[in-house]
C-alpha cells in the first residue's frame, strides 16, 4: 500500500458487541451452531451472487491467526454464493524492504514518494510477495485464489499524481511524488471472468499509465475505484481501528452521507480518517450500496460485518435503515 499509516487514534478496543469466541472458551454446542447458521440466512440471501470488494490491510496482514481467519472468511463467502474481490495493501512490508536496501522513504500528504528504483521494489513486494502469500493462504483453506495486479488485462489505467490539495487551504498545489497514480479507467473484464468461475481474485494495487509506466496506487483508492466501477453491493475497508470514533472516542456505528459530511465540518471526524470518509462518500454516491470501515483486529471480521446485524465497525451509506446492517 502506498499510503502512510494515518494518524488515527488506535486506543479504541475492538467493537464490544462483536461475538468473538475467546480461545479458552468451550466451543458452541451443535444447537448454538445451528442457530447461528439460521440467523445468517437473510444475509446469505441478500448477498447471493453479489460483488463484495474487500481491502485487506493493517495488522491482520502480519498476524498469522488473523490472516488465516481472513482467508477462511473469503472462502466461506465464495462457497456461500458471494463474489468476493480482495484488494490488498502492503505499506509495512514495503517499508521493511526499503530499509533492508538502505533506501530512504519519504511521504507527502500520506503518500509514499516513489522514484524509479522504489516503484520497482513496490511492485516486487506487492505483486510478487504479498499477493502470492494471500493467494496461498486462501488456497490452504480450500479456496481457489488467483493473484493479479491492476496491470493485468489493463484492469486499471492510472495517471501520475502531479497536484494535490493543500491540507490547510484545500487549494490544489503542484507536487512531485514520483510514480504514484490515481485511477482514471477501470476495465473489470478480467475480474468478471474470474468471479464467474470458482476462482477468487486477489489484486495488488499496481497500475499502468497509458504509456505503460508502472504506478503505485493507494490501496483504499484502488479498492474504491474498483467497487464503484463494478457497482459492488459492499466495500469493506479493514483497518487497525474500531471504526470512526466520535469526540469521546466512542464508536460511531452508522453514518449517512450527510451525517458524515457534517461530522467532518464540525471536527468530529479528524486527521487521517477524513480522506477515508471522503472516499467512502464518493463510492456510495457512485452507486455502491454501502461502505464499511471495519476492525481488522477482530477475527472473522468480514463474516461478522456481512452476516450479523451489529458488524464490527462503521457503515457509511445514503440512507439509514431500521437495522444497522440491513439492506
Amino acid at each position: 500500500m502506498s499510503d502512510k499509516p494515518p494518524s488515527i487514534d488506535k486506543t479504541a478496543k475492538p467493537h464490544a458487541t462483536a461475538p468473538v469466541l475467546a480461545t479458552n472458551e468451550p466451543a458452541p454446542s451443535a444447537h448454538t451452531q445451528a442457530r447461528i447458521l439460521a440467523e445468517a440466512l437473510p444475509h446469505l440471501i441478500r448477498y447471493d451472487e453479489q460483488v463484495v470488494v474487500i481491502k485487506f490491510g493493517g495488522n491482520a496482514m502480519g498476524d498469522q491467526a488473523l490472516a488465516d481467519a481472513f482467508a477462511k472468511d473469503i472462502v466461506y463467502l465464495k462457497l456461500s454464493g458471494v463474489n468476493p474481490i480482495v484488494v490488498h495493501g502492503g505499506g509495512p512490508q514495503i517499508a521493511n524492504m526499503l530499509k533492508k536496501l538502505n533506501i530512504k522513504s519519504d511521504f507527502v500528504h500520506g503518500l509514499r514518494v516513489t522514484d524509479k528504483p522504489t516503484v520497482e521494489i513496490v511492485e516486487m513486494v506487492l505483486a510478487g510477495a504479498i499477493n502470492k502469500e494471500i493467494v496461498a493462504a486462501i488456497n490452504r483453506q480450500g479456496g481457489k485464489a488467483v493473484g493479479i495486479s491492476g496491470k493485468d488485462a489493463n484492469l486499471m489505467i492510472a495517471k501520475q499524481i502531479t497536484e494535490m490539495p493543500d491540507p490547510e487551504s484545500n487549494i490544489m498545489k503542484a507536487v512531485d511524488i514520483g510514480y504514484v497514480g490515481d485511477p482514471i479507467e477501470v476495465n473489470p473484464y478480467i475480474i468478471e471472468m474470474i468471479s464467474k468461475s470458482d476462482l477468487i481474485p486477489v489484486i495488488a494495487p499496481i497500475a499502468a499509465a497509458r504509456d505503460g509506466q508502472t504506478l503505485n496506487i493507494n490501496g483504499d483508492t484502488f479498492a474504491s475505484a474498483l467497487a464503484a466501477r463494478m457497482k459492488a453491493k459492499r466495500l469493506l475497508l479493514l483497518t487497525d481501528v474500531a471504526g470512526v470514533l466520535d469526540k469521546d472516542k466512542k464508536l460511531i456505528e452508522d453514518l449517512t452521507v450527510e451525517e458524515a459530511r457534517a461530522m467532518i465540518r464540525d471536527g468530529t471526524i479528524t486527521g487521517g480518517m477524513i480522506p477515508k470518509i471522503e472516499g467512502c462518500i464518493e463510492v456510495v454516491e457512485a452507486g455502491v450500496e454501502a461502505v464499511a470501515i471495519i476492525d481488522g483486529r477482530v477475527p472473522h471480521c468480514v463474516l461478522l460485518e456481512l452476516f450479523t446485524e451489529h458488524g464490527v465497525g462503521t457503515i457509511v451509506r445514503n440512507k439509514r435503515t431500521t437495522k444497522k446492517r440491513g439492506a
